[in-house]
């Protein structure tokens, strides 16, 4: 039987929550002087009741409420009754943790429509502009400068940071000297290494180079500088922080920002109409920021000695601490860490646009409430960060070993069986990263321009759960490697072997996509969850570092991505193959029967 609604239903329900205003209230009655000439129009402000406002901006926040929600509450839904139901374990401090989670999603709400509104638009303008107005030499500087202010603006920097409080000195020294005595000028390598990666990305999109290459050389280059660190048992502890630094740093801020103005400039330069012109600057991006940490890591060891650390953290921890003023303590600190991550960024956009290129913005009012939004949602996504996501990670990763403990050899474990509790936990890690992923809006993004660039040989589903699987089989072995205290260099260099080996034997489409796509999974959602998931596991079990999971989980798509695109050439190569041999039958046929 067929669906059908009658009609008077049907207006009831579309003019449901509607108002209906006469045009008369709101046009003024037109009038004329004494010669007949129609006077000027007075239009009068239009005045909205209170109620009346929270009607017209509901939809619109409701819908990005939502979007937000989605990808933050499962995830924390997860991790809470994996802790309740397997581990057998209450969430402490569960209504601090409940606010903490809320204020992340009202923070990146905020956030997130402020980059939209307000810092987009900077971006858009001075990739547009400034190649017309500037020589190419201020263009690379510029761009090297805003590569530094947008690594200082991300999120998820604030989690890298913060996780310098969590590693033993004694253990680790050099780590615990980059992620505390030396915290600010870790975070300007980094932002120094984004920029060298976005002129290296600009020169490639005005000039129309091959990724390949650059891929050859940041790789060789990286894995060098690996293999020596590694020799070093103190240097060693740091490779987990140098590798996941670059997944830390392709967050909703660099990416955007540094593409809308790579883009703009090959436009401008006469070489954007390149289909591929908008990938490749964020897997640079995410692999100088690892050889940038590692070269600062080799700076500290010739100048500072692992004792000396010690010693300078222990006088440390012996004096009286000062009273702690107001932008010293939570949350003061996270809403003074936001505003001084983002105003000085917006102040150096708005410079360039009007010093260096005499522009003028259009829309200053909508630009300007957007930079407000910005700065509010970091300030409230900051302090969210603090008391929810952190805590909530922090909190699943200590208590992950309990289900699978051994110490001399012996089973400690109060809930399961030592192998029963490993594969529950490698389990979890895998679920994890697979509805982490999933939940990244950024990835769907990713899946309809992979399937434009390939003509619908690449689906955009099949995008999607390929990256997906390869984050969730990454961060399983990362988990992997923190529970047999296995060195990072033996899980990196296969892998990046591999994915080299791939790309060669890969098509430039998917190799730009594929690379690519290891900077999409690493959103400010999954990059803080599972950094205090890893910490605290490594804290629990009494490992020297809880880095490195991040690190596998880029790699990971970066090759299920190429071997799906492999397949997928493979199943079009065949079936044209079959295609091509059918045709040829049916015409020697034909021609037989003639």
């Amino acid at each position: 039987m067929a669906n059908y609604i009658r009609y008077a239903d049907f207006e009831r329900t579309i003019g449901a929550g509607q108002k209906q205003v006469s045009l008369n209230q709101l046009v003024p009655k037109l009038e004329r002087d004494a010669d007949g000439t129609l006077l000027p129009v007075k239009y009068k402000k239009i005045a909205l009741s209170f109620n009346e406002t929270l009607q017209l901006l509901k939809p619109y926040f409701s819908l990005r409420f939502m979007d937000q929600f989605k990808a933050v509450v499962p995830l924390a839904a997860y991790l809470a009754l994996f802790q309740i139901l397997f581990l057998r374990h209450l969430i402490e401090d569960s209504w601090i943790v409940t606010g903490g989670l809320f204020a992340v999603i009202i923070g990146l709400m905020f956030f997130m429509e402020g980059l939209k509104l307000g810092l987009m638009p900077f971006g858009t303008i001075i990739g547009s502009t400034l190649p017309r107005k500037s020589p190419l030499p201020l263009v690379l500087f510029i761009t090297l400068l805003l590569g530094i202010g947008v690594t200082f603006a991300e999120p998820a920097i604030g989690a890298l940071k913060a996780a310098g409080q969590n590693v033993s000195v004694e253990r680790a020294p050099y780590l615990y000297a980059i992620l505390n005595q030396y915290a600010d000028q870790l975070v300007l390598v980094v932002g120094f290494s984004v920029g060298a990666a976005a002129v290296l990305g600009t020169l490639r999109f005005i000039y129309g180079w091959s990724l390949k290459p650059l891929i050859y050389v940041s790789l060789v280059l990286v894995l060098s500088m690996s293999l020596f660190c590694a020799l070093n048992p103190e240097l060693n502890k740091v490779l987990g922080l140098a590798w996941d630094a670059g997944a830390v740093t392709t967050g909703p801020v660099t990416v955007p920002l540094v593409l809308s103005l790579g883009i703009g400039i090959a436009a401008a330069a006469g070489k954007g109409s390149n289909q591929l012109s908008g990938f490749g600057i964020v897997t640079l991006a995410s692999l100088f920021p690892i050889l940038g940490v590692m070269c600062l890591l080799v700076y500290v060891s010739f100048n500072v000695s692992p004792s000396e650390i010690i010693q300078a953290a222990k006088l440390a921890s012996t004096q009286v601490p000062a009273a702690q003023t107001w932008y010293e303590s939570s949350p003061g600190q996270e809403i003074i860490v936001g505003v001084r991550a983002i105003l000085p960024l917006v102040l150096f956009l708005f410079f360039v646009l009007k010093v260096i290129l005499k522009e003028s913005l259009k829309k200053p009012a909508e630009i300007f409430l957007g930079i407000t939004l910005t700065i509010i949602g970091m300030c409230i996504f900051n302090i969210g960060l603090t008391y929810g996501l952190s805590k909530l990670g922090g909190s699943a990763g200590s208590l992950v070993p309990i289900a699978f403990m051994k110490i001399d050899g012996i089973e400690i474990s109060p809930v399961y069986m030592y192998m029963v509790g490993l594969i529950l936990a490698l389990a979890f890690a895998w679920v994890l990263g697979f509805g982490a992923t999933f939940a990244e809006p950024a990835l769907n993004a990713l899946g309809i321009t992979a399937e434009t660039l390939t003509n619908g040989v690449f689906k955009k589903k099949t995008l999607i759960y390929a990256v997906s699987t390869g984050v969730a089989f990454g961060i399983a072995i990362g988990l992997a490697k923190m529970i047999f205290d296995l060195p990072l260099i033996w899980l990196i260099v296969p892998g990046y072997s591999l994915a080299v080996i791939l790309t060669f034997f890969s098509s430039e489409e998917f190799v730009n996509v594929a690379w690519d796509s290891a900077g999409v999974t690493t959103g400010p959602i999954t990059v803080p969850l599972v950094l205090a998931m890893g910490l605290g596991f490594g804290n629990a079990t009494g490992a020297v570092e809880g880095f490195g999971i991040l690190s596998m989980a880029s790699i990971g798509p970066i090759i299920t991505v190429m071997l799906t695109g492999l397949w997928s050439r493979y199943k079009v190569h065949t079936q044209t193959k079959i295609k091509t041999s059918a045709l040829s039958r049916v015409e020697l046929e034909a021609g037989a029967s003639l």
